[in-house]
């Protein structure tokens, strides 16, 4: 074994649970005390800057810069009571990633000495240097301006000694550059188009909130393996390893007893996440080895956003006082289950009702099929867009395996659902309806609460379900940023919702009653979005050939998927909605091809580094063990016995140079792939080259890779192996 592994594995056979001192308080007496909120505002700000913030929160309008002034004064006094020194705009660029540059409360004044100051311009407003961000074409490279800009409905926190200042990032031409703009410009315009159409239920209703759950699902591996795997540091992922004799096939590992080590991490990260007002609630051991997940409670869906990459950067930091490191990558093991970040998105109003859930009135249940029934119709008319928001080499290899939806988009809704919408559609003929028919319409809608509790159940399989109150959208990868997909969910719903109210409202002015007139419609909606209904299973090969009937896409790989998000149909879905212009859209489009054939490249380069200076010495250097032992039998033996004593050995030799060979051949030619694919003249060409020309080299190299690491022997092994990073100690 190398010295590195040897010590390596010896550090991790140390390892105790690190002594977690979290105080005794309830998560009650603790919870968000790092979070400029609701109790710190009242305690810091006057009362009429408490109000103007609470206004811009509530209602969307603009903070005075006065009241700036006295927000970002108070703000600092608060922050600095609890020691922070700095402070920062905390934004999400193009990158899927955070980012945030620190800067000093302080001011040098004359005479050598300086005052703190936290101005409201430096809260309103801040001007990082672009240039070096993913903009897709947007800006120049001289134009190096950008602007940070305060999003009042997301509060400031602190973390570690800075205030973190949750902000929108543009360009210096006012394009967006960040998930978080036109996240909230969809918000805003699901809440607008929600909220028409809920006057024809209550006009009680003046605000309708997208609500957004996430399940993080994730890996822990120790620190000291993780050191030695260049692969998993650079890319995620292993890019070679042998399967372990036990993986997950004894499905003994979910939801089971959480080992100690790992329950004190949880309880660490937690406790951190807490004080942020990050309300993580759920933990458990997730299906395969070493995957665990974590829950929050639902969320109005920008702050969820927000939380969710809070805690992922929380998550990996404390891991390492924990000697642990966080995989998030969404297959970092082959062969075992890989990990998502599912979506559980609803619609609540101001008057505190669910949307996706039914009540206990027609009225109530009919505005519940209204509101389903637009989501789906959505969904159906734009698949292949939400297809392209999950999009990327990372949740390539996840896509389609055997624990995540396959790349089909589909609706699942659970049969008895599915039945009351036949019902539905075979009941409205269009026409005035009867006053039979109307009460008996009512009585089947009214039968749905009782319908859903007994029968609703979650398809593993499905890419998009209806899961009682709430669809979940599970194709999200593990690593993604829900900004993205949350804002097409978003846009093609509140689209959706605008046609449906054009609907009706054209039939009402021809003297069709409303509820007469909302049947109608949705009668028309099921008919036509029935082809994206499926209640099987999404693993199997028959879908694959009942969805190419349907005329529904499979599109499996990230650049073809990604072409659904400059056809005409998208750019004008998001301009005309004022959330994304064409040159947003494009650019969005150029960042998610290149950055998918750089992480290609990336992962090209370390095989092509691994199998020359790690694997292949490593292999002939067993290797030549066994030729000086053959030779030391053939010295000693009879050439008759010798063949048959040998055997074994030569057979072995024989392999290993087979095998060196071919892997030595096949990161050549992928390496040329590669220089190819790197003249190309255009993104596009590029990231179909390397999809289609380099990338199927992974499969081949890895397993004369995997196969050489079952016969070389273990002390000569460089890489930590799956049956050592997979069961933590």
């Amino acid at each position: 074994m190398t010295t590195r592994r040897i010590l390596a594995l010896q550090d991790v056979v140390k390892r105790v649970p690190v002594e977690f001192n979290q105080t005794n308080k309830k998560v009650s007496q603790y919870y968000g005390s790092n979070v400029f909120g609701l109790d710190a505002m009242r305690e810091f700000l006057s009362e009429e800057a408490f109000n103007s913030i609470q206004n811009s929160m509530n209602q969307g309008t603009i903070v005075e810069r006065k009241m700036a002034d006295q927000v970002a004064a108070c703000m600092k006094a608060w922050a600095q009571s609890k020691g922070v020194t700095h402070f920062t705009h905390w934004f999400q660029p193009l990158s899927g990633a955070t980012a945030e540059k620190h800067d000093g409360f302080f001011e040098p004044i004359e005479g050598g000495r300086a005052i703190e100051r936290f101005s409201g311009n430096a809260l309103v407003q801040q001007e990082p240097d672009a240039s070096s961000f993913p903009n897709g074409g947007i800006r120049n490279t001289f134009e190096a301006r950008g602007y940070t800009a305060w999003d009042p409905t997301s509060p400031a926190f602190i973390w570690g000694n800075t205030l973190c200042i949750p902000t929108i990032f543009i360009s210096y031409t006012g394009e967006s550059l960040d998930f978080k703009t036109p996240l909230l410009k969809s918000l805003a315009t699901l809440d607008k188009a929600a909220t028409d159409v809920c006057q024809y239920f209550d006009k009680n209703v003046t605000k309708v909130i997208a609500t957004l759950g996430w399940e993080q699902e994730y890996f822990l591996v120790d620190s000291a393996l993780y050191n030695i795997r260049y692969d998993l540091q650079q890319t995620g992922r292993t890019l070679f390893g042998h399967a372990p004799a036990k993986g997950q096939q004894l499905e003994d590992h979910y939801w089971g007893s959480i080992p100690e080590r790992v329950s004190a991490y949880m309880r660490d990260f937690e406790y951190e996440a807490h004080l942020l007002g990050i309300p993580v609630r759920t933990r458990h051991n997730e299906v395969a080895p070493a995957q665990f997940e974590c829950a929050p409670v639902f969320e109005e869906t920008n702050l969820a956003v927000d939380h969710n990459l809070l805690l992922m950067d929380v998550m990996e930091k404390v891991a390492i006082r924990h000697n642990f490191r966080v995989l998030l990558h969404e297959k970092p093991y082959a062969g075992v289950n890989g990990s998502g970040k599912h979506n559980n998105w609803s619609l609540a109003t101001s008057t505190g009702k669910n949307l996706l859930s039914p009540g206990k009135t027609p009225k109530t249940n009919l505005q519940f099929l209204t509101f389903f029934v637009n989501t789906v119709k959505a969904v159906y008319e734009h698949a292949d867009l939400l297809r392209a928001s999950i999009a990327s080499a990372n949740n390539d290899h996840r896509l389609g395996a055997n624990e995540a939806p396959p790349a089909i988009m589909s609706v699942f809704l659970g049969e008895q659902l599915s039945k009351v919408l036949d019902e539905l559609e075979k009941t409205v003929q269009g026409g005035k309806m009867s006053p039979e028919l109307k009460t008996a319409l009512k009585m089947n809608i009214g039968r749905i609460p009782d319908i859903l509790l007994d029968n609703t159940d979650r398809n593993r399989t499905s890419p998009f379900a209806f899961t009682g109150n709430k669809f979940e959208f599970r194709a999200v990868g593990s690593s993604a940023n829900c900004g993205g997909p949350m804002t097409v969910l978003n846009a093609i719903v509140a689209e959706q919702l605008i046609e449906f109210k054009k609907d009706v409202d054209g039939l009402m002015t021809k003297n069709v009653e409303k509820d007469e007139a909302i049947f109608q419609i949705l009668k028309k909606y099921i008919t036509e979005s029935k082809r994206i209904r499926f209640e099987g299973n999404g693993y199997g090969e028959e879908w694959k050939a009942e969805a190419k009937k349907r005329g529904l896409s499979n599109i499996p790989t990230t650049p073809g998927a990604l072409e659904a998000m400059i056809t005409k149909k998208s750019l004008h879905l998001f301009e005309s909605l004022g959330i994304l212009n064409h040159r947003e859209q494009e650019a969005r489009y150029e960042i998610s091809i290149e950055t998918y054939t750089k992480k290609i490249q990336i992962e090209s380069r370390i095989m092509d580094d691994m199998v020359n200076n790690q694997i292949i010495p490593a292999a002939l250097n067993y290797q030549k063990t066994l030729v000086e032992s053959a030779q030391g039998m053939k010295d000693i033996l009879p050439a008759d016995e010798f063949k048959k004593v040998a055997k074994t050995q030569l057979e072995l030799i024989k392999e290993i140079s087979e095998r060196v060979t071919l892997i030595k051949t096949e990161a050549a030619l992928m390496t040329e792939e590669r220089r190819k694919a790197n003249n190309l003249d255009s993104p596009k060409k590029q990231a179909n080259a390397y999809c289609e020309n380099v990338k199927p080299y992974f499969e081949s190299l890895r397993y004369n890779v995997d196969k050489l690491e079952a016969i070389v022997d273990d002390a000569t092994w460089p890489l930590p192996k799956y049956r050592e990073m997979l069961y933590l100690r």
